[in-house]
């Protein structure tokens, strides 16, 4: 394997830990006014859904800071392309990311019923929001991004409103807050468990029947252009069988199952960005694009950048595994608030 390509596998796996933990955090978000029950406090300050990503909540974020500078560092040429035809799409993911923490943080300040709710809404934005534009982002590198003549990307209004694209962008909202609920059936007590389970049986009947518009679009000629095609295939039978197994897994109570199939799901879309338009990064409608060795930085740099990769990256896997293992017990009356 190339040293090329083992930067690629490593920008591919920090999106998909992204997508796994932070999906999990967008999920909770949209879900948790939806997830109370009789026995939560009057003045609605108490959240199961915001409780079971407590200890986790802005830590997920590293993967994401960490996906950018090895992008940054190993991929400039596909940073300076990418960045700048999705400009508007990047700025409403940090917007959302900022508003939903700030929300998530200020929420008990309220002294009154309407600030909470105020909030609280502000709360559901903040995740669907970063939600829906990553699908739409997905959906747009999936679908192609047009080339002008002088190899330039460019990406126009009509490239993210396309009926494919969109589809995408429901689709991933759907999938996160499935993936949200089974994290809260997970990490919640027994009758909060019980309201995500359903909750989340819901929303993989509704994740399914939102892929097939995706899927029928393409096998109709307007939806994903991919290099390789046989691997897609793959994957995309991969990401049914995992919604499948996620909904059988809720259904028979196998909330570690349910995690880890849902789970599987969210990191699917990146396999299936990387593997099946590989060597491309980006491509058009015509099935070329961006090559690895237009995008990727030379030898000299990604060797010097290899110390990152050695220390930073074990790093942050040894965080998540002794935060997860911290607080492995489920959140319940006796567990403490974090906001």
């Amino acid at each position: 394997m190339s040293l090329e390509t083992l930067w690629l596998a490593l920008l591919g796996l920090l999106l998909a830990g992204y997508f796994v933990l932070g999906g999990y955090d967008y999920g909770a978000q949209m879900l948790h006014p939806f997830l109370r029950g009789g026995h939560d406090d009057e003045d609605g300050a108490d959240s199961p859904a915001l409780d079971a990503i407590a200890p986790f909540f802005l830590g997920n974020e590293v993967w994401l800071v960490a996906f950018a500078g090895v992008m940054f560092g190993a991929f400039p040429h596909l940073e300076g392309t990418l960045l700048a035809g999705l400009y508007p799409l990047i700025v409403a993911i940090l917007v959302g990311l900022v508003v939903g923490n700030a929300a998530v943080q200020l929420r008990r300040r309220s002294r009154t019923a309407r600030g909470r709710r105020r909030w609280e809404a502000l709360i559901v934005f903040g995740g669907a929001l970063p939600a829906l534009c990553w699908g739409l982002v997905v959906g747009l590198l999936l679908k192609g991004v047009p080339r002008r003549s002088d190899g330039s990307f460019h990406i126009g209004f009509g490239d993210v409103f396309s009926p494919f694209v969109l589809a995408c962008g429901v689709t991933f909202v759907l999938l996160l807050a499935a993936h949200g609920a089974a994290f809260v059936a997970l990490r919640s007590a027994p009758d909060v468990a019980a309201r995500a389970a359903r909750t989340a049986t819901v929303l993989l009947r509704a994740t399914g029947a939102a892929a097939s518009l995706p899927l029928l679009l393409t096998l109709f000629g307007a939806g994903a252009s991919m290099t390789n095609r046989a691997t897609s295939a793959v994957l995309v039978a991969l990401l049914a069988v995992a919604i499948a197994a996620a909904w059988w897994a809720v259904t028979q109570s196998h909330r570690v199952r349910a995690f880890v199939a849902t789970s599987c799901a969210t990191v699917l879309p990146v396999l299936l960005l990387g593997a099946g338009q590989y060597p491309y990064l980006l491509t058009t409608s015509a099935g070329a694009g961006l090559h690895i060795d237009e995008a990727v930085a030379d030898d000299t740099t990604l060797r010097l950048l290899a110390g990152f990769g050695i220390v930073v990256i074990p790093l942050i896997l040894a965080y998540q595994a002794m935060s997860w293992w911290v607080f492995r017990g489920r959140t319940g009356r006796r567990h403490p608030s974090y906001f």
